[in-house]
């Protein structure tokens, strides 16, 4: 006797579960993926490469080297800057001082095209050449001045969690953990250390706040590098290289706009536990194999 199934509807293929905006010190991004302006092949490239990441922020470095090419046209002449907040970049700075500089330059430059970014910055102090890793001392100092200076700081960090603390303490809007060195593409390199900077940033119970922002930032180099992040809890993710040094920058950029959306929602699902042996997905019970014919 055939089995009568009853017919399930399917969801409407418009249907989506959509990712929230992200709210940083009042400010709200639609899109929880930031993205960076450098190393492009060429501003048209970068355009559609943002375009198609569906972001809302955008990195800029504020170093006149940066935001003119070859050709003398300037990186904002390519930017829709009703889209796109700029988020100014220190990058390239090493020490509290330049740093400081360079940040309030970028409001100034900001200010003169009233783009809401004025009042932002992502800081970065750097060590040195080789690492690109911040400078532990010379980031704090710089940190505690620009909030001082009416700043809403962004503050590039190491994976260190008790750094993570001191940078929130000392004002900044959102730390934003290295995954690995910057432009290096090995992705999170150590995700415990992330998931302890999450825990001690977010968790009420650890003296954090569920809605203080953390951003993973630099080292991303695949869209699995962008959703183990947003797995480990990150609230967003800040790349560059991964999108504008890939063969094909477009798709890419729009490969790591799934990625963070898979990401944000796996999180969130509750995942299944590991166990160390299988479990079958369908019971033994009534199964052809255990059916006794009688007679046989």
């Amino acid at each position: 006797m055939p089995v009568s199934l009853k017919p399930v509807p399917l969801m409407n293929a418009s249907t989506s579960i959509t990712v929230p905006p992200l709210t940083i010190a009042g400010f709200t991004l639609k899109s929880r993926l930031v993205t960076g302006t450098g190393k492009y092949r060429d501003y048209e490239t970068m355009q559609r490469a943002l375009d198609v990441s569906g972001c809302d922020a955008v990195t800029v470095a504020v170093r006149r080297e940066r935001l003119v090419d070859a050709q003398g046209r300037s990186l904002l002449d390519f930017l829709d800057l009703a889209r796109y907040t700029i988020l100014p970049n220190t990058a390239g700075c090493f020490s509290a001082e330049d740093a400081i500089r360079v940040a309030r330059l970028g409001r100034e430059i900001l200010d003169s095209v009233d783009n809401p970014g004025k009042h932002w910055v992502k800081l970065e102090v750097l060590g040195d050449r080789k690492t690109l890793l911040p400078d532990p001392v010379g980031t704090l100092e710089a940190c505690r001045e620009l909030v001082k200076d009416g700043f809403t700081v962004l503050c590039y960090s190491s994976d260190d969690p008790i750094m993570a603390v001191r940078l929130r303490d000392a004002g900044a809007a959102s730390v934003m953990p290295a995954g690995s060195p910057i432009g290096s593409g090995r992705g999170i390199a150590n995700p415990a250390n992330i998931a302890l900077i999450l825990e001690l940033l977010k968790d009420p119970t650890a003296g954090g706040d569920a809605s203080y922002p953390v951003i993973v930032d630099a080292g991303v180099g695949t869209p699995s590098d962008v959703t183990l992040a947003m797995e480990l809890g990150a609230d967003g993710v800040l790349l560059n290289t991964g999108i504008a040094h890939a063969k094909d920058p477009v798709r890419m950029a729009h490969a790591m706009r799934l990625a963070l959306d898979a990401g944000y929602h796996g999180a969130r699902s509750g995942r299944i536990e590991r166990k160390l042996h299988a479990s079958a997905s369908s019971p033994w019970q009534g199964s052809i194999a255990s059916v006794v014919i009688p007679g046989e």
